[in-house]
């Protein structure tokens, strides 16, 4: 159990640091210099592409350090991002959609805004998962004739 706790410590420290890697030494430099080709109404787009796949790495990272329970270490990797973010993933901002669904009860005009949010979230949080299962090895394929 110990031996476990320590592998999912592990991949989850790996994570951070493959967050703070991608997305300070590849995703923030290559907005920067495309962002003139690009042009203002496509830079947010590009930011959310960026920020997945720097997602999607870091669950891959994580689940080839920990094979056997990756989704389980990147599910708290993905809670502790929901509560710390350090403005690594600006897209993800957990607390302002809870506040986002409180308003959206009391006033209709929000409810735009929260469907964005929600589906941007369930993106960003689905490439962190994604990634995690891309890394397992290839199982082999499933035979109908049982042979």
């Amino acid at each position: 159990m110990r031996h476990r706790l320590l592998i999912t410590a592990r991949s989850i420290l790996l994570g951070w640091v493959t967050l703070f890697a991608v997305t300070y030494l590849v995703e923030r430099p290559l907005i920067i210099w495309t962002a003139p080709l690009l042009g203002a109404p496509w830079i947010p787009t590009a930011q959310l592409a960026l920020e997945c796949i720097a997602l999607a790495a870091t669950g891959w990272v994580m689940g080839r350090w920990n094979q056997l329970d990756a989704i389980r270490a990147v599910l708290v990797f993905a809670a502790m991002l929901a509560v710390w973010d350090f403005g690594l993933v600006p897209a993800i901002n957990v607390q302002w959609l809870f506040r986002l669904i409180v308003n959206a009860f009391g006033d209709a005009r929000y409810l735009e805004s929260l469907v964005t949010s929600v589906v941007t979230h369930a993106l960003l949080f689905g490439s962190l998962i994604v990634g995690a299962r891309l890394s397992r090895p290839p199982q082999p394929p499933v035979s109908l004739a049982g042979g």
